[in-house]
């Protein structure tokens, strides 16, 4: 059993009962022992996490213990076919079944490998497709200028999402004078060791507020180095100043 997420463990109800009515299904089939593996419910199968249920499966299969492994689909075994494929090799090996809701299938069978084979890349496809627009909506905000999680203190996020100016004087005073006394001393060091020294607080936005809510304290020199590198204070929106990169080291 597995769902991808705990939003969907906690929401989509139906679909996890309908795994659960697998072991009936089983026991329908002739199966005098069912082992239900419900370790990896909130777990995304893509491949990018530890799955333990998914490893327990594996261990039970190489091990001969199991009869078949039942699935709603190949989806909810794995979302990846290096997953996939390495199940399918290993049921074969041990003449293990694979009955998911449209059949029963013995991967030692050429065409019941096949259609397990399918079965496998449509499940990575239909990720890959829905990864895919989800990008494209993302994008969509970005070229709007929508993409901000959390607006800068000194701005507030309307309901039809666009961002404006806090009506706040005392918010934007303050903001205003650690520019000023970023002009005036020529370094961020030296403007937080000044409001430092004369106690004079700096505003921060508090997060899931959309701006609205800010609390006050003394400012730190990586805040004030925060503030006076945010495009946002000039008028502008910049996306795309830093990326992800994948790595492999020893293996």
């Amino acid at each position: 059993m597995r769902q991808s997420t705990p939003y969907q463990v906690r929401n989509h109800l139906e679909s996890k009962e309908l795994q659960y009515a697998l072991a009936g299904r089983a026991e329908q089939l002739g199966f005098c022992k069912v082992v239900v593996i419900d370790e990896d419910l909130g777990r995304s199968g893509a491949g990018t996490q530890e799955r333990p249920g998914f490893g327990r499966l594996l261990a039970s299969v190489c091990q001969g213990l199991a009869g078949a492994v039942f699935a709603l689909e190949a989806s909810r075994l794995a979302r990846n076919n290096r997953d996939w494929h390495h199940l399918v090799d290993l049921c074969a090996l041990t003449e293990t079944l694979l009955i998911d809701s449209d059949g029963v299938y013995d991967p030692r069978q050429l065409n019941d490998r096949l259609v397990l084979g399918l079965k496998g890349t449509m499940s990575e496809f239909e990720l890959g497709l829905l990864r895919q627009r989800a990008r494209e909506a993302f994008e969509q905000k970005v070229r709007r200028g929508f993409a901000l999680w959390e607006v800068p203190v000194g701005f507030i996020r309307t309901e039809e999402g666009q961002i404006e100016m806090t009506p706040d004087r005392q918010v934007q005073q303050a903001i205003r004078s650690v520019f000023q006394k970023f002009h005036q001393l020529g370094s961020a060091r030296q403007a937080t060791i000044w409001f430092r020294e004369e106690q004079i607080p700096v505003p921060k936005t508090k997060p899931g507020t959309a701006g609205q809510e800010v609390v006050w304290g003394m400012p730190s020199s990586g805040r004030i180095r925060q503030m006076l590198n945010n495009p946002c204070y000039a008028g502008a929106f910049a996306y795309g100043k830093t990326a992800a990169r994948t790595r492999i080291e020893d293996g």
